[in-house]
């Protein structure tokens, strides 16, 4: 499917998400990845802080207010937390968190999950969206969630990087 992958290789794609867990015959699978030349543990502290912001166009998806780009020293999340907010309002579910590693949660009918894998020096940051239901809205979801993920990944390797 068109916009189903972006920087990310076969065996990434390949490997279980969390999210998978929770959709285990989904109608859409996206993946998508990008390196950041940071340790785990200063890539992290972006990831928890999603519940805070969306972090891509802020202008489109958090209503113009711009994502933090200091961290507030949230704690990790924990299953039921909200997933994120848009203009300061909670959406999604926190589904399961393994701190430091992967965070998952629900939005609407997607699930999606963020898994940080060290890679020497640098952090491959994964993640994985999959819809249950949707199969002919499938392909517009995909290159909508590609343009706006890869925005969002491109902000965390930059502030985790800075």
């Amino acid at each position: 499917m068109l916009g189903d992958r972006w920087g990310v290789t076969d065996a990434e794609v390949a490997r279980h998400y969390p999210c998978d867990d929770a959709v285990p015959s989904p109608a859409m699978q996206a993946w998508r990845g990008i390196t950041v030349h940071a340790a785990p543990a200063d890539v992290w502290p972006w990831v928890r802080q999603l519940r805070l912001a969306p972090y891509s166009y802020d202008w489109l998806d958090n209503l113009g207010r711009r994502s933090p780009r200091v961290l507030v020293g949230l704690d990790d999340p924990v299953v039921g937390d909200p997933f994120t907010a848009t203009a300061g309002r909670p959406i999604g579910r926190v589904l399961a968190v393994e701190p430091g590693v992967a965070l998952t949660g629900r939005i609407a009918g997607a699930v999606m999950s963020y898994v940080l894998v060290p890679d020497r020096d640098d952090t491959r940051l994964l993640l994985k969206i999959i819809m249950a239901r949707g199969r002919l809205a499938a392909p517009l979801v995909a290159l909508g969630d590609l343009v706006m993920a890869r925005r969002q990944l491109q902000t965390w390797a930059s502030l985790a990087e800075s």
